[in-house]
């Protein structure tokens, strides 16, 4: 199973929580590719994932199955090449449109499945992968809040969320999605960039079940919970953004406990690492 993960140093702890829920899940051989780059804008100066933090999660990874690896590739002469982000004022870090520029790594394989850091695991995601993209750029979930909104076709939802896709590089690299996404992301300001650019330009999506990416409330069925922000509606109108590290507010707010052990591993983990 191949999966892709983008960012720098602050999503050290969604990674690793989100690796070891797939490993609770899934006995599968895992090649994890991890993109990363040095960045600074006028407000900030963003430090790249480096050998060392992945270090011992590749231990953890091949103690598993001894054919499992996770790569760290550092894309930033590519960015700084091809379309360069540095002039996009957005809310969101600048990380969250790496996968963009995955069509020019060699490296990334045909198919993978892309995750946010903030995805967790809570049954065996074989099901998802072996969906038959071969004919479809991305396979994901319509996006909860966002399908509502957003429709290229006005007689029903097509708009997906992005922070779980499956992806089918080859078919990719022929339509130059990506390259069209990097473009939109560089000249055009968004809310969501880089998911506003997929949405946009992809043509050929599947849109599965949201037990494959659930963003709301979490049943017995869902393979993936994606911790992304929600909204309140009382008393006030408010945004709620609770990640999976946040563990106190994970159990008093949300009320979740269905990876507690996850998340006891993860504080080893973050030991090892110190």
């Amino acid at each position: 199973m191949n999966l892709l993960y983008c960012g720098d140093k602050n999503i050290l702890d969604g990674l690793i929580i989100s690796i070891l829920s797939i490993l609770k899940n899934t006995k599968d051989k895992l090649c994890i590719y991890v993109l990363t780059m040095k960045y600074k804008d006028d407000k900030k100066t963003y430090s790249p994932l480096t050998n060392k933090d992945i270090k011992v999660l590749n231990e953890i990874i091949q103690n598993k199955n001894k054919d499992s690896f996770i790569k760290l590739i550092d894309i930033t002469d590519y960015v700084n090449e091809c379309a360069p982000i540095s002039n996009l004022d957005t809310l969101f870090t600048p990380y969250c449109m790496l996968r963009l520029y995955a069509d020019l790594i060699s490296d990334i394989p045909d198919k993978i499945l892309y995750l946010d850091n903030d995805v967790v695991c809570l049954k065996n995601p074989k099901e998802f992968y072996n969906i038959d993209n071969s004919n479809y750029e991305l396979v994901g979930v319509l996006d909860y809040y966002g399908s509502h909104i957003y429709k290229k076709n006005l007689l029903k939802k097509d708009y997906i969320n992005s922070g779980v896709l499956l992806l089918n590089m080859k078919l990719i690299r022929e339509t130059k999605l990506f390259e069209k996404c990097r473009i939109m992301c560089r000249d055009v300001k968004r809310l969501l960039p880089d998911q506003s650019a997929l949405n946009k330009y992809s043509t050929k999506k599947l849109i599965v079940s949201r037990i494959y990416n659930e963003q709301k409330q979490e049943n017995d069925e869902t393979v993936f919970r994606h911790f992304s922000t929600t909204f309140k509606f009382w008393p006030r109108i408010r945004k709620q953004t609770i990640k999976p590290w946040h563990i106190d507010k994970l159990h008093e707010v949300l009320k979740v406990h269905s990876f507690d052990d996850i998340l006891e591993e993860y504080k080893k983990v973050l030991e090892r690492m110190k």
